[in-house]
C-alpha cells in the first residue's frame, strides 16, 4: 500500500464514518485491530471496535468529522487533525471536540490500529 493509498483509505474511512456506514467500514479493519481513544478508552479486536462505534453513533446520531489535513508518517501511518461536531442525544448538548487521529495500516492494507488524541 503506497502512502497515497493510505491517505485515500483514511479519507474513505472518515467519509464512511460521516455517513455512519459501519457495514462499509467493517471490511477495512484487521480482525485483531486495536483502537485507543483519549475520549473513550481502549478496544481490542474488530468486533469490540465496531460495537463501540455503533454505540457512539447512537449517542451522537448527527456526528460529523471535519478534517483540516492528512499526512503520512513512517510509511504505515496516516495522521489527521479533526474537529468533531454533533449533538449528544442524552444531554441534548452540542459536541465540538478537536483532536488528532492516527491510522496504522497492516502490510495487507487493513487498519491495524487507530489512535485518537485530544488536541
Amino acid at each position: 500500500m503506497t502512502n497515497t493509498e493510505q491517505i485515500e483509505a483514511a479519507r474513505a474511512f472518515v467519509a464512511l464514518s460521516n455517513a455512519h456506514r459501519l457495514d462499509w467500514i467493517s471490511p477495512m479493519f484487521d480482525e485483531n485491530a486495536s483502537y485507543y481513544s483519549a475520549f473513550l478508552g481502549d478496544f481490542l479486536g474488530k468486533t469490540a471496535i465496531l460495537d463501540m462505534m455503533t454505540s457512539f453513533f447512537s449517542k451522537i446520531p448527527d456526528v460529523n468529522w471535519h478534517i483540516s489535513s492528512y499526512r503520512n508518517l513512517n510509511g504505515s501511518c496516516v495522521e489527521l487533525e479533526f474537529v468533531r461536531t454533533g449533538t449528544d442525544i442524552e444531554s441534548e448538548q452540542p459536541v465540538n471536540v478537536s483532536g488528532l487521529e492516527r491510522f496504522f495500516f497492516s502490510k495487507e492494507g487493513l487498519i491495524s490500529r487507530i489512535e485518537v488524541h485530544k488536541s
